[in-house]
Parts: structure tokens; sequence; C-alpha cells
């Protein structure tokens, strides 16, 4: 694999985004753009050594049995550690964290480094009454990583990056086999210099873990290319309260229902994923990214709906709408007064051969004129994919300037699209504006399927006295507005706590006491993420 998505290492930061040594900073116009949504500048955040933590709960039998089982240096209750693996990334999750609050902290943090290990610790925690949070990148965005404590001695952390090699490729299948605890950025690198590749990069790549790909079926960047993470998984092992369930002994198969899918998207509540066998490709002899606009979201989604249904399909492929592209295009002032005469801009990447990258785009570019597009060259195109994992770094200065700024995403049939985009937006600006704080409501189409495509949704907004209470009326609207329409209350952000009650309207009574009964089977104690995906 060339240099070019081989990031540095980074070691998470309780509530600031990557690497330290390379920090998001916002151009001038934005904080003009800013100041006209009414943000005001805030204070700095409060240190994370003074953040408010409360004293470990844990019973001394229950810290005793897990030092034994994995020695002194592996059990922390140190409170840089414990502040560290607070909660997650969402906004809210943040906000809490830079305003000293870390009460929702793990008593303490435990890092194995067999998956025998951790099914031992799973019986020690079960046997003392203790919930376990599953931690590696510690990236969720959706409330994953704070459990319901009620009726629990304590809650530790199991922090699994010790779980870090490539176990194994298969040369002739096409596989490989991870552990969990390896960041995507390391598990690409290792992967390349045998000449392969996962092909998943979601904007969280510089942080985030196999293990959360798995737990959280994550969808990255590339994924018309290569496809979801869910779909790269052919084999899982995963530790349980009860033991150890093994899946995945063929591709496909007859042989009942495909258990390795129960897994795939359990968030940790049924088990804890150690290691996954996964497909991965030959690394690609030619990255080619360009750009394109369409007069229109309508023009540009059914080009898009063309690509993906009748093809060819390149291996990124995502449209931004009106008001995205303007801040795209660092022109925030025309984003503020609303879509204007800019149109949309669409980014398309081919990967593989050179042969294979110069047919697919010869026949995706004849297709895109006929549609309606104007080529715009490799410029946008090869902007976006140097900042593509840049992204996460910017709400950092976004909140030091008093802004409020979150993500939400869902996915529906290609007839149902246009509805959808309209309906969250609608709910989103409206819930934003009776509280007197207006906003940008931005979207874009980044996976795309023959039967439909997902919508992400990006807010920006001036922060009010209670930030938190601001969100969760924006999001419940969202959340509503979603439900109305029809469509999954997530594409791949996953469910933690923010999306349990939509995800139970979602599914039905029936369906959430099928999920209910399976974690009884896997956690009959309930140790396991207790209110996270299931209440």
């Amino acid at each position: 694999m060339t240099a070019e998505y081989d990031l540095p290492d980074a070691e998470r930061h309780p509530y600031a985004w990557g690497n330290a040594g390379t920090p998001g900073t916002l151009p001038q116009a934005a904080l003009g753009a800013l100041a006209a949504l009414g943000a005001v500048p805030t204070a700095p955040p409060i240190p994370p050594a003074e953040a408010d933590l409360p004293p470990c709960a844990l019973p001394a039998a229950a810290l005793t049995d897990l030092t034994d089982a994995l020695g002194a240096d592996q059990v922390s209750t140190a409170h840089a550690t414990r502040v560290g693996h607070t909660r997650g990334y969402s906004t809210p999750d943040l906000l809490k964290l830079r305003d000293g609050d870390a009460r929702d902290a793990p008593d303490a943090v435990l890092y194995p480094g067999t998956h025998d290990e951790v099914v031992a610790v799973l019986e020690i925690c079960t046997r003392h009454r203790v919930a376990v949070v599953p931690y590696a990148g510690g990236t969720s965005v959706v409330g994953g990583l704070t459990p319901d404590r009620t009726g629990f001695a304590g809650v530790v952390a199991l922090d699994i990056r010790r779980l870090d090699r490539l176990v194994s490729v298969d040369e002739v299948s096409h596989t490989a086999v991870l552990q969990t605890g390896l960041r995507g950025v390391v598990a690409e690198r290792l992967l390349g210099e045998q000449g392969w590749t996962l092909g998943h990069f979601p904007q969280s790549y510089e942080m985030a873990s196999i293990g959360g790909y798995a737990a959280a079926r994550s969808a990255g960047q590339s994924s018309a290319g290569y496809g979801r993470f869910d779909e790269m998984v052919v084999g899982l092992t995963v530790a349980t309260p009860r033991g150890t369930l093994t899946l995945g002994t063929a591709p496909r198969g007859a042989a009942g229902p495909d258990l390795r899918q129960l897994v795939l998207g359990s968030e940790g509540a049924f088990g804890v994923i150690t290691s996954v066998t996964v497909r991965v490709r030959p690394a690609p002899q030619v990255r080619v990214f360009e750009g394109w606009t369409f007069p229109s979201f309508t023009a540009g989604a059914t080009a898009l709906r063309a690509l993906a249904q009748d093809g060819p399909l390149p291996t990124v492929l995502r449209l931004s709408d009106e008001v995205e592209t303007a801040v795209n295009l660092a022109d925030p002032d025309a984003a503020l007064t609303g879509p204007g005469s800019g149109g949309c801009l669409m980014i398309t990447g081919y990967e593989g051969t050179k042969d294979t990258v110069a047919r697919t785009r010869d026949a995706a570019t004849e297709r895109l004129r006929a549609l309606g597009g104007e080529p715009q060259g490799h410029e946008p195109g090869e902007a976006w994919r140097a900042g593509r994992f840049r992204g996460p770094y910017l709400r950092d200065p976004l909140l030091d300037a008093g802004a409020l700024v979150e993500t939400l995403e869902t996915a529906t049939f290609w007839s149902n699209v246009e509805a959808l985009k309209t309906a969250v937006s609608t709910a989103v600006e409206g819930a934003l504006t009776e509280q007197g704080t207006p906003g940008l409501v931005m979207c874009h189409i980044s996976h795309v399927y023959e039967t439909g495509a997902s919508l992400y949704f990006t807010v920006v907004c001036g922060r009010s006295q209670d930030p938190l209470a601001q969100w969760a009326k924006a999001k419940e609207a969202a959340n509503t507005a979603i439900r109305a329409c029809g469509a999954t209350i997530s594409h791949h952000h996953g469910v933690g706590r923010d999306h349990r009650e939509t995800l139970a309207r979602e599914l039905g009574p029936i369906g959430v006491d099928l999920l209910r009964a399976v974690k009884a089977s896997l956690d009959p104690a309930g140790i396991l993420n207790p209110g996270i995906l299931v209440g």
C-alpha cells in the first residue's frame, strides 16, 4: 500500500480529535460566517486533569481478581486513564468533558492481551456483577460507550488495544485474519507491506479500530468499490460471558441464519469480537480522483442512481448538496443565503490496475456527461482526497468559536431520497429556529446501492446557554422525521444509547424481543454494555 492513507499514529485525547501535532484551524471566512450565526467564542475547556471524576467504585474483591487475571500493569484506576476512556466523540460527549464532567468514567480500565484473557475478564465481571464496556478506538458518536450503571457494582472499560496483530493472510482465498484492537491505519499499513488492502476508509480512519468497524457495521468512504465492512467479514471470534463463539466456516452458506450478521452491529452488547476474517484485495496500482458539478441535488442524485444501478461504478462516489458545496468551496456567505446557482459537487474516485481504472473512468465519464454533469478536472477530487480525514479536526475549533456542530445520518430507498432529505433538513432547521439559534443544515450522499443510498447531514449553528438540550431537541426532531419517512435510524454510526428508542420503533416489539432474547442467551447477567442497543 502506498503511503497516501498511512497516517501518523495518534493517541486518543479525551475531548479533541486525532493527532495533537496536526490540530484543525478555521479559515477567516468561516469565523465570519459563525459570527453571523450568533456563535460567540467560549472559555477554554477545563483540562482533563481537573475533570470531576468520581472515586473508583469497584469492589476490592473484583479489582483483586481482575489484577490476578491480567497482571497489575494491565489494570488501571489512574485519573488520566479513566478520563481518557470516558464516553465517545459525539458533540454532547465532548461538551460534557470540556465542562469538566467525567462522571460517566469507568471505574477501571483493563488491557487484556489475548482472547482467553477477555473470556476470563467476562467471567470475573459476571461473578462480581461489574458492567463491561468493550473499547478500542473510542470513536462512537451515538453514546455507545456510556452504559447504564443501574444495578451494577461498578463499570470497567475493556480496552483491547493489545489485540493488535495481523494474524495471517490467505493469498489464495484473498482473506486476512485481523485482531480487533488494531487501528484501521495500522491494519492498512500491515496489509500494505504484503501488497494488500482492506479498502475501508471511514472519516474516523485515523482513530477507529477493526473492532469498532465490526461492532458498528462501519461504511467507509470507498464503499462503492470495496463494500461496507460487514460485507467484507467472512468470519469472527467472539468472547461472551458463556465462552467463545466462533463463526464463519465458508464465505456464504445455507446452514441456517447467518449468525455473523447477528454479531456484526451488536455494539458490544452480545460479546467482545476479538478477531475477524475479512476479504482483502490487491493494493491498487493507480488512484484517480476528480470532480463534477450538477445543476441541482436532484440532477446529481439521479446520476448517482444511474451509476449504482446500471454502472459503471467508481470506487468513491459522493454528492454534496448546494449548501455543503458552497461551504466546501470556502464560500460560507453563499451557504448562509441558501441554495444558489453554484450547483452541487460530485466526487468520483477510481482505484485498481491501470487498465481497470482507465476503462471504468472512461465509461463513467461518458455516462456522467450524458446525465448533465460538467467535469471539473482533478483539482476538486484531489482536494477532497487530501482532506478526507481532516473533517473531524474542524469540530474542536468550531466548538472553541462557540458553534454547535454535529452530524447525523440515515438511509432509504431511491424513491424516498428527496422526501427524506427535505423532511430531515426542515425538521432540524425548525427545531433550531424555535430555540433562537438558526443554523446551516448540509447534506451529502456518500454510500450508494442499487436500491437506495445514505444521507449524511452536518449541522452548524450558534450555541445556546444549554447546548445539550439544544441539540437534544434538534436530534429528536430529526429522529421523528426519519421514522415518519420510513427510513432507518442509522446507516453506519450505529445505535448506542442515542438511537435505542428510535430503533425500538423501527424494529417493532417482536424485533426488540428477538434482540433481547439473543442478549439474554449470550450474556445472562447483562454485564455487556448495559443500556446500549437494547434496553
